[in-house]
């Protein structure tokens, strides 16, 4: 995707994780939202695109801060649990 042409480049710290259908949305000026599931970051992709219109948003993301699958941030400090 060399030459995909981006609306723009978001960090994946300013979109929404739904974690019931595990994918991130932000707001498109059309009106919609540009979806990217976790599944696709997962795999290494890092293009959102609205379903309504053709723009796209490149996505800054660090493989290592996805939710596990469990919805929890891999990178989170342990919950201690008392005995």
């Amino acid at each position: 995707m060399a030459d995909e042409t981006f609306y723009d480049e978001i960090e994946i710290e300013d979109m929404t994780f739904d974690p019931a259908m595990q994918i991130y949305h932000y707001p498109c000026p059309c009106g919609d939202r540009f979806e990217i599931s976790l599944a696709d970051l997962r795999d290494g992709e890092d293009v959102g695109v609205c379903p309504s219109c053709s723009l796209m948003i490149k996505v800054i993301f660090d493989q290592d801060d996805l939710p596990d699958e469990d919805g929890q941030q891999t990178g989170a400090a342990p919950v201690a649990v008392a005995a």
